[in-house]
C-alpha cells in the first residue's frame, strides 16, 4: 500500500472544495444514465430550458435545445466557436402559435443574471466515462445546466513523472480521441497538487497560468494553488461571468485562436466595472479612474474585454465607447486587438477625418470609435475659424477610453483634450497604462482619477505573463580628454535659461555618441555578441540609437561587416530636410507594415532592425529576444522600451537589454517604480490652492503689461492680429530690464502652476489668460535669448565636445569591475535595490564595502596619515559620486576595488622604494611637498634621521603628554631638515609631530 496521496485524492480535495459553494452539488459517473457517447447531460439542459422559459410550447423547447446543442463547422476549433457564440450572446428564434401569430425571442444556455443565479444547475461529476474514437474518463467535470463547460485533469503529486506537463499532455489527446467533450468545452484545468494551471483546451502549456488571487487585491503565491483556483475563479457567479464575457476566439492567419482572461485582467475589469457604474456622468464627476497593467501583460485585451461588457450593461443604455490614441502607426497593435476581439466589442469605427469624427459622436447610437486626440481640432468654416469645439453629444452614456493616458490627455486648457472636452461634456473618463503612475503624473490622477487596480512587472514575470528581463552593460565608453571641459562649457552657455542649456547639451552628447570610431565599435560588439546568442536561442534583435542620423550611421557601420544578417533602419522621414543618402530608409505607410511583418515572422530572414522612437511603444513582436540600448532614456519610455523583449514565446527563457550608453541607474529607479504595486498618485499641491495662486500670478502679469493693452479678444483674432498684439506687449516688457525679468519670473511661475490646474472645473475661466500669457512669455525669451545665438552657441558645444572626448572600445562592465560574469534581471531585487530608496542588494553591498574600506582605513591611518586620508577621501567621493548618480553602481564598486587594491599592494611598494612600514610613513609628508624637497635619496636620508628621533623621544612613557619632550623632538626634527628643504618647513614639521604622535603614541620601550 502506496505511504503517499494519490491522484484520487487530489481530485477528492476539488470536489470538496467546489461542494463548499452553493448551488455546486456532485454526482459521481457511473451514477448518471445516458448515452457514453455525448458529452452533455441532455436530460438536464432541457430541464434548464423549461425551467427558465416555461411560457414556450414544447416544440420550440425542442427546437431551442437542438439548435443550442448542434455545432457547424468543418473542425473542432470551429464547432467550438459556434457553440460559444451561442453560450455567450445566446440566440433568436421566431415561431408561431396555433393561432398561427408570429412570436420572437432571444433566449440564452445559462441564466447569467445574479438574480437569477438560482434557476442553474451546477453539477460537479468526476470519473465521467466518455467514447469517441477511444473510450475515455476525464478526472472532473463541471456541468452548468448539463454543459460540459470545465474539464479538470490531475496528476499525482508525490509522482516523480506525474507533472502538470503531462496531464496537458494527456488532454490534448482527448481532443482527438474523445472531441465531443471539447465542443462544449469553456475552460481546461490541468493539476498536479503542486501546480495548478488554467487555459483554453487549444492553446500551447506557455498559455495556461495560474490563478492567483481569490479577490483580486492580494495574491496568493505560497497557498495551494487549486484551491485559490476554485474559490477565486469557479465560483458560480464569476465561473457565468467568465464563460459569458472574458473569453473569445481571434482569427489569426486563416486559423481561429481561443483566448480567456487571466487573472489580473479579470480582476482588473471586475473592479473597473464597479469603478465606472459609480463614477459616470450624472452620479459621479466622470473621473472613472486608471488601470495600470505592466507592458506586455495583455492589456488590449483588457481594454477589449472591457470595452465588451460596456456595450452590454444594462445601466449604461447602448453606450459609445471612444477610444483614444496618439497616433494610429504607434497604436495599431491595439486597433488590430480591438478587431479580433469582434466576439467581444463587435464592429469597430475608425474616425479617419474630423468631418467622420463628429459625424460618429453626433448620433444616438452605441458603438465603438477608435480616433486620435488630434481629431478633435478646429476647423476653417465660411465664415472664419472656429473659435471653440462644438458640441457633438450632451449624452452621459460616452465613455473615453485613453491607451498610455501619460502622453497627450492634458491639453485642458487649450488643445485637442480641451476640445474633446468641449465635444463630450458630460463624457466620463478611464486611462490604461502599461507603465507606472509617478510623481510627475500627478495630471493623471487629476484628469482620469485614481489607479483603480495595478499588475506591475514583478508579479507578470511570477505569473509568467511576460519573461524575465536580463540587464547586461557593455560601455562604449567617451573617455574626456579635456580637463576644463565644465568650465569652457558654462562661459559658452553663460546667460541661457536652464532648459536652453540642456538642450544644447543633449544636441552635443548626440553628436558625441555617432562619433565614427564610437559606432564601429559598437557595430563590431553588437554583431558579434547577436550572433554568439542566437546560435543557441533563435530569435531577432532590436537596436535603439540617440538619432536618426546615428540610426543610419550604425546602419552603414554593421551592413559593411562580413556575416551581417539583414537590417532594416525604422524611422519616420523628412524628405525636405533629410539628406539623400537616407532615400533607402524612407518608405511609406505600406512599406512600412510590409518590413513590420517581416520582422514579426520568426522565420523571415530580417533578424535586425534599428529604431529611435518608432515601435518602441505599441509594437509586438514575440520572437525579439534582446534589445540593444545607445540611447539614454528614462521613466515610462525607458520601461516601455525595455519591455519590447518581455513577449512570451515558444521557449523563449527571457529577455535581455545590453546597455552601450550607461542606463543602469535609469533602469533600476524606473524598474523600482514600475514593481511597486498598489502605489497610487496625488496631486502633490492642493489643486484649490494652486488655482488660487494662479489667479494671484495672472493679476501680476496683467499690471506688467502697457496700460490699455486688452487680449479679451484673443479668440476671435486672426494671426497677423495675435502677433501683432503679443508683440506690442513684448516690445513693452523687454524695455526695462528689472520690468523683463519680474514678467518671466511670473510667467514662468503661472506655466508650473498649469498642469495642477488644467482639471480644475473653472479653468475656462482663466484659460485665455494661460494661453495669451504662455505666448508673450515664449516671444519675450525669444527676444532675450534669440536663436541665431543659442544655434552659434550649440555648434560652439559641439566643437568643444569633440575637441574633449576620445573614444574608447566597448567594454564590459562586470568584467572591468572584477567581479564573476553573471546576468542581472531588472526585477531581481538585488538590482532594484540600487535605486535610491533604501540600502539593499548592491547598493547595500557598496555602502557594506565602503564601511569595510574604512574601518581597514581607520586601523591603518595612525601607521600613515597623509596616505590613509587621501585614501578616506577618495573612498568617500566616490560614494558621493554614486548617490548624485554620476556612477553605475557597478563602476562604483569596480572604484572602490581598485582603491582597496592600492591597500593591497602597499608591501610591494614599499620593496621598491626600499622603505620600512614606520620610514613609508614619514617618506609621504616629504614627497607630498614637492616644491620642498625633490631628490629621492635625499628624502629617504632625512625620513631615516626623522624616525631616529621621534624612536628616541618616543621612547619615554607618556612623551606626547609631555610639552617639554614634544618641543625637543620638533627642535631635533628641525635641525634635521634645516638647509635641506627649501620651502614650507613649519607644515612640514607640524605633520610629522602629527604622525609621530599618531604612530608612537603607545611605542613600547623595548622595540626602541
Amino acid at each position: 500500500m502506496s505511504q503517499y496521496l494519490a491522484e484520487s485524492d487530489i481530485e477528492a480535495a476539488a470536489i470538496d472544495w467546489l461542494r463548499g459553494q452553493e448551488p455546486y452539488t456532485y454526482q459521481h459517473g457511473s451514477e448518471i444514465k445516458r448515452d457514453l457517447s455525448k458529452a452533455v447531460l441532455e436530460d438536464a439542459f432541457g430541464s434548464f430550458l423549461q425551467r427558465r422559459y416555461p411560457q414556450l410550447p414544447d416544440k420550440v423547447l425542442v427546437e431551442l435545445k437542438q439548435e443550442f446543442l448542434y455545432n457547424p463547422g468543418a473542425d473542432l476549433h470551429q464547432r467550438n466557436h459556434a457553440f460559444h457564440h451561442k453560450l455567450s450572446k445566446g440566440i433568436s428564434k421566431t415561431w408561431k402559435d396555433d393561432l398561427d401569430k408570429q412570436h420572437f425571442g432571444h433566449f440564452y444556455p445559462i441564466a447569467y443574471e445574479p438574480e437569477h443565479l438560482h434557476q442553474n444547475e451546477f453539477r460537479v461529476v468526476n470519473q465521467f466515462t466518455l467514447i469517441g474514437k477511444s473510450k475515455r474518463i476525464p478526472d472532473l467535470i463541471i456541468f452548468v445546466n448539463g454543459l460540459p463547460l470545465v474539464l479538470f485533469e490531475f496528476k499525482n503529486l508525490f509522482s516523480q513523472d506525474a507533472t502538470v506537463e503531462a496531464a496537458y499532455n494527456q488532454v490534448q489527446h482527448y481532443t482527438y480521441q474523445i472531441p465531443q467533450l471539447f465542443e462544449y468545452n469553456a475552460l481546461t484545468v490541468v493539476s498536479d497538487g503542486q501546480t495548478t494551471l488554467h487555459g483554453m483546451y487549444s492553446s500551447g502549456l506557455e498559455w495556461f497560468a495560474a490563478w492567483k488571487s481569490i479577490d483580486g487585491r492580494e495574491v496568493v503565491n505560497n497557498g495551494f494553488a487549486l484551491e485559490t483556483l476554485i474559490k477565486g475563479l469557479l465560483v458560480p457567479e464569476r465561473l457565468l461571468a467568465y464563460v459569458r464575457h472574458y473569453i473569445f476566439h481571434e482569427p489569426d492567419k486563416g486559423q481561429l485562436i481561443k483566448k480567456g482572461a487571466k487573472y489580473h485582467q479579470f480582476f482588473g475589469i471586475q473592479y473597473a466595472l464597479q469603478e465606472t457604474l459609480k463614477s459616470v456622468k450624472p452620479y459621479g464627476d466622470g473621473r472613472i479612474g486608471v488601470v495600470w497593467h505592466t507592458t506586455r501583460s495583455g492589456k488590449s485585451i483588457t481594454m477589449a474585454i472591457y470595452t465588451g461588457i460596456l456595450r452590454q450593461l444594462p445601466e449604461l443604455k447602448n453606450p459609445t465607447i471612444v477610444v483614444q490614441v496618439d497616433r494610429f502607426d504607434l497604436n495599431r497593435q491595439l486597433f488590430d486587438d480591438f478587431v479580433a476581439a469582434k466576439d467581444l466589442v463587435g464592429d469597430v469605427s475608425i474616425a479617419n477625418t474630423t468631418d467622420e469624427l463628429r459625424s460618429l459622436l453626433s448620433g444616438d447610437g452605441g458603438g465603438v470609435v477608435f480616433s486620435t486626440v488630434q481629431k478633435f481640432n478646429l476647423k476653417d468654416t465660411a465664415t472664419g475659424r472656429e473659435l471653440e469645439h462644438p458640441v457633438l453629444s450632451t449624452r452621459d452614456n460616452i465613455i473615453v477610453i485613453a491607451d498610455e493616458c501619460h502622453r497627450t490627455q492634458y491639453g485642458l486648457v487649450q488643445g485637442f483634450a480641451n476640445n474633446l472636452r468641449r465635444a463630450l461634456p458630460q463624457a466620463s473618463f478611464i486611462g490604461f497604462t502599461g507603465t507606472p503612475v509617478d510623481s510627475k503624473d500627478a495630471d493623471t490622477v487629476a484628469v482620469f482619477g485614481d489607479i483603480i487596480h495595478t499588475y506591475d512587472i514583478r508579479q507578470a514575470t511570477e505569473d509568467k505573463a511576460v519573461v524575465p528581463i536580463y540587464y547586461e552593460p557593455r560601455l562604449a565608453k567617451l573617455h574626456l580628454g579635456n580637463a576644463q571641459i565644465e568650465e569652457e562649457a558654462e562661459e559658452i552657455t553663460g546667460g541661457l535659461e536652464e532648459n536652453e542649456k540642456n538642450r544644447i547639451l543633449w544636441a552635443a552628447m548626440e553628436d558625441a555618441a555617432g562619433a565614427k570610431e564610437r559606432v564601429e565599435a559598437i557595430a563590431r560588439d553588437i554583431l558579434q555578441h547577436y550572433t554568439s546568442r542566437t546560435k543557441n536561442l533563435e530569435g531577432k534583435a532590436m537596436i535603439v540609437c540617440m538619432s536618426r542620423r546615428n540610426c543610419v550611421k550604425l546602419y552603414d557601420a554593421l551592413i559593411a561587416l562580413e556575416s551581417c544578417p539583414e537590417v532594416a533602419v525604422i524611422m519616420t522621414s523628412n524628405i525636405a530636410k533629410d539628406p539623400k543618402e537616407w532615400h533607402p530608409h524612407v518608405r511609406g505607410k505600406e512599406q512600412m507594415e510590409a518590413v513590420k511583418a517581416r520582422f514579426k515572422d520568426p522565420d523571415d530572414p530580417l533578424e535586425l532592425v534599428i529604431v529611435r522612437d518608432m515601435w518602441l511603444t505599441g509594437f509586438d513582436n514575440p520572437a525579439m529576444h534582446t534589445l540593444y540600448v545607445d540611447k539614454v532614456m528614462s521613466g515610462h519610455n525607458l520601461i516601455q522600451a525595455v519591455n519590447r523583449v518581455a513577449t512570451v514565446f515558444r521557449d523563449k527563457p527571457s529577455g535581455l537589454i545590453v546597455d552601450y550608453i550607461g542606463i543602469g541607474d535609469r533602469l533600476r529607479d524606473a524598474t523600482k517604480k514600475y514593481t511597486g504595486a498598489g502605489g497610487s498618485g496625488s496631486v502633490t499641491i492642493d489643486i484649490e490652492e494652486a488655482f488660487s495662486l494662479a489667479q494671484e500670478v495672472i493679476e501680476l502679469l496683467r499690471e506688467q503689461l502697457p496700460e490699455g493693452l486688452n487680449y479679451n479678444p484673443w479668440p476671435a483674432l486672426t494671426g497677423p492680429e495675435k502677433i501683432k498684439l503679443v508683440s506690442q506687449a513684448t516690445n513693452y516688457i523687454v524695455a526695462e530690464d528689472e520690468l523683463c525679468k519680474a514678467f518671466m519670473l511670473n510667467e514662468k511661475k503661472l506655466s508650473s502652476l498649469a498642469p495642477i490646474i488644467k482639471s480644475h472645473a473653472s479653468i475656462n475661466d482663466i484659460a485665455l489668460d494661460l494661453i495669451f500669457f504662455q505666448h508673450v512669455g515664449a516671444a519675450v525669451r525669444k527676444v532675450k535669448y534669440p536663436s541665431t545665438n543659442i544655434k552659434k552657441k550649440q555648434d560652439k558645444i559641439k566643437d568643444l565636445i569633440h575637441r574633449s572626448i576620445e573614444s574608447e572600445d566597448v567594454v564590459d562592465v562586470f568584467q572591468m569591475a572584477g567581479i564573476e560574469r553573471f546576468d542581472i534581471s531588472i526585477i531581481n531585487d538585488d538590482f532594484l535595490a540600487t535605486a535610491k530608496a533604501q540600502k539593499t542588494g548592491n547598493e547595500l553591498k557598496l555602502e557594506l564595502l565602503r564601511q569595510i574600506m574604512n574601518d581597514e582605513i581607520k586601523v591603518r591611518s595612525t601607521k600613515n596619515l597623509v596616505k590613509y586620508r587621501k585614501l578616506r577621501e577618495e573612498v568617500e567621493k566616490i560614494i558621493a559620486d554614486y548617490h548624485n548618480h554620476f556612477f553605475d553602481s557597478l563602476v562604483a564598486m569596480e572604484k572602490l576595488r581598485e582603491v582597496a587594491k592600492h591597500m593591497q599592494e602597499e608591501d610591494q611598494r614599499r620593496n621598491q622604494l626600499g622603505l620600512t612600514e614606520e620610514e613609508e610613513a614619514f617618506y609621504e609628508i616629504l614627497a607630498k611637498h614637492p616644491n620642498a624637497v625633490q631628490d629621492f635619496d635625499l628624502i629617504k636620508e632625512l625620513v631615516q634621521k626623522i624616525l631616529k628621533e621621534v624612536k628616541k623621544s618616543a621612547s619615554q612613557p607618556d612623551w606626547y603628554k609631555k610639552d617639554d619632550t614634544k618641543a625637543q623632538l620638533q627642535l631635533a626634527v628641525k635641525k634635521v631638515l634645516r638647509f635641506k628643504v627649501k620651502a614650507e618647513l613649519q607644515e612640514i614639521l607640524d605633520e610629522v609631530m602629527e604622525q609621530a604622535e599618531a604612530r608612537f603614541k603607545e611605542y613600547e620601550i623595548s622595540v626602541a
